[in-house]
């Protein structure tokens, strides 16, 4: 399995371009995905520099619908004609909104035309070719990060808080496996508790921004000592799970997980790669 990080606020080569989104290439024998398209047509230009051919991609799928990962969809249906679109049947129809820096749209219309015969909704589970799991974290059992408080959605009845049920999980493989979490809005904890291992099964890498946002002035998220027992679960109960985060995950937020995590956190940035 190959990974390769082609969207992400973060970067390393001035060659690519960074955004506020996130867009990851995969790669086996079998098939070739997208997780997310990033905000824009960033991706596109960073998968050429990167010798990533986007028209032999098979499938996309879409963790949930906020438009810094479904932004760049128009500009990949434009150059894909195969690729079957996968995201939650709940993903599709609200507006969703965030109230940081004053209430705004963050979503994308859907074109209904170019994702003719081609988009899958899903529900609470779906797999596909052999390998495959789609699923949620619907019945939580860990708080949700703190920056959820945010973020609204409209599903025709006003505006409400989101409660994410169209945010979805991808898992690769059949023993050791690759999660792709996307935001992980419904918490890193909740994701990890709703995945279902079969025998001989274990989580190798879990990727996805974590949304443990940073402070600023008059607003705080998670508190130092909150970080610290997250990462300690993490450690503690998943000490063969390497975690590689970006995007929403806040540098201070990524520093205090990495003094108890140390060397199985791993930050991704735009043209990060990952072999398993």
């Amino acid at each position: 399995m190959k990974i390769i990080v082609l969207s992400d606020n973060r970067g390393l080569d001035p060659q690519l371009e960074t955004e506020h989104g996130l867009c990851v290439y995969l790669e086996t024998e079998n098939y070739k995905c997208l997780l997310d398209t990033g905000a824009s047509d960033v991706f596109v230009r960073n998968a050429a520099k990167l010798n990533v051919d986007l028209t032999e991609v098979d499938y996309v799928f879409i963790s949930h619908g906020h438009a810094d990962h479904t932004g760049g969809l128009p500009a990949f249906l434009a150059l894909n004609k195969k690729a079957k679109i996968v995201m939650s049947e709940n993903a599709t129809k609200p507006d969703f909104y965030s109230e940081r820096n004053g209430l705004h749209l963050i979503s994308i219309k859907l074109d209904d035309d170019l994702l003719k015969d081609r988009l899958i909704l899903v529900g609470e589970e779906a797999f596909f070719e052999n390998d495959i799991h789609v699923f949620s974290a619907n019945e939580p059992k860990f708080p949700f990060p703190k920056g959820n408080r945010t973020l609204f959605k409209d599903t025709g009845e006003g505006i409400l808080q989101d409660d994410f049920n169209h945010e979805i999980i991808v898992s690769f493989g059949t023993e050791q496996l690759f999660l792709f979490t996307g935001c992980t809005h419904k918490g890193v904890l909740n994701v990890l508790n709703a995945l279902d291992l079969k025998p001989g099964q274990m989580v190798r890498y879990v990727m996805g921004g974590f949304h443990l946002l940073d402070p600023k002035v008059g607003v705080q998220y998670e508190t130092a000592d909150e970080l610290m027992e997250l990462g300690k679960i993490l450690h503690k109960h998943y000490p063969s799970t390497d975690f590689i985060t970006g995007h929403c995950t806040g540098e201070k937020a990524f520093e205090a997980l990495k003094r108890y995590m140390e060397y199985r956190l791993i930050r991704f940035f735009t043209g990060y790669k990952l072999e398993m």
